[in-house]
């Protein structure tokens, strides 16, 4: 399961939820400005960065957007 910790108003984080809605990208969307969301990306990646990608399945965890783009579209080449 992918989770994209994201704040509404960053360009980078809207990048990423773009693509993922032209690409049919399933995922669970994090608001950091949800106070318990906002702690858990803080407890997991260690700083105050978004977007910020977890993904459950392969134990990865990732900031910047491109990066984040670049690892989805080869997970989705691989399955």
């Amino acid at each position: 399961m992918l989770e994209l910790y994201y704040s509404p108003s960053c360009p980078y984080c809207k990048k990423v939820l773009s693509f993922f809605e032209a690409n049919n990208i399933d995922f669970l969307p994090k608001d950091v400005n949800i106070p318990e969301n906002y702690d858990n990306l803080i407890k997991i990646g260690g700083i105050e960065q978004v977007p910020f990608l977890v993904d459950t399945t392969n134990n990865k965890h990732m900031y910047e957007s491109d990066k984040i783009i670049e690892y989805v579209e080869q997970s989705k080449k691989g399955n």
